[in-house]
């Protein structure tokens, strides 16, 4: 299997344009898809108990919101993205949970951030896209407390997640090729090397570096797919320039490289990953 091929693309530009409106519309599927690494962020919380937490690249606000139960007594959580409508709905999500949350519109590798104001950063799929990712992770070190903690998940490598990258390659053959990426740039596969990961962070000035690898049983409804193959990763991105009718006869082409991941009701999906623990 080759890794997919995915053109370097304008980050801000993508979260605040069809990628933002993309997850801020598909919010409830892609929050239980996703379901597994909240819950894990959330644990990790969870066991540290800290008062003062970070969210990075919080996006709808799924990982803050199921966090914040868990933060110690008159604690509160600030989540920061690149994104406006994402955090758009972010902060909608939260009046209506009435947990001690915030949301902001930044870029957390330029956000000025209190000095030593949190005891603890998190990160669901929301380190991978930074200009200058030592740059990035020192400026959140900066905002944390001594020896405060780093819990992120970012993806391992395309070839380890084949659902991810499953409706691209199946539409190789008759859509326009695109160049391939430089695999160090900002993406959603940029930390597939953990060497890699462990060099930005020791740059960064970040100790107790442990990164391992981590797989999370995912699941989206059978009913859902041909909607998540229209809409999301580079595919959806192309389709959302095509007509209906163009994007209805590509889906179709599609759809039957997802076979082997349905059960009746249920797509299963595994999503390999890298856990990435630091200590300021």
């Amino acid at each position: 299997m080759t890794d997919v091929k995915i053109a370097p693309i304008d980050q801000p530009a993508l979260w605040n344009g069809p990628a933002g409106e993309t997850w801020v519309a598909k919010q409830q599927m892609l929050d239980a898809l996703f379901a597994p690494v909240a819950d894990y962020l959330a644990d990790a919380v969870a066991a540290a108990s800290p008062h003062r937490l970070l969210d990075i690249g919080c996006g709808t606000g799924a990982t803050a919101l199921a966090a914040a139960p868990w933060l110690g007594v008159g604690g509160d959580v600030l989540g920061v993205d690149i994104s406006a409508p994402m955090i758009a709905r972010a902060r909608a999500r939260g009046a209506v949970e009435g947990l001690p949350v915030r949301f902001e519109e930044g870029d957390a590798e330029i956000y000025d951030f209190p000095a030593a104001a949190f005891d603890m950063a998190i990160s669901r799929f929301g380190v991978m896209f930074f200009s200058d990712s030592v740059a990035a992770f020192a400026n959140i070190r900066a905002a944390m407390v001594p020896k405060g903690l780093l819990q992120a998940i970012a993806w391992r490598s395309p070839r380890e997640n084949d659902f991810m990258t499953a409706s691209w390659r199946a539409a190789e053959s008759f859509l326009p090729a695109m160049p391939a990426p430089d695999p160090d740039a900002p993406g959603q596969f940029a930390f597939a090397s953990d060497e890699r990961v462990l060099g930005l962070l020791w740059d960064a000035g970040w100790s107790d570096i442990v990164i391992e690898p981590i797989d999370f049983a995912c699941t989206l409804p059978t009913s859902a797919l041909a909607d998540y193959v229209a809409k999301m990763g580079p595919l959806g991105l192309f389709l959302a320039q095509s007509d209906p009718a163009e994007r209805a006869a590509i889906v179709a082409k599609v759809l039957p490289a997802f076979d082997r991941y349905i059960d009746g009701d249920t797509v299963h999906v595994r999503a390999a990953c890298w856990s990435i623990r630091a200590r300021a």
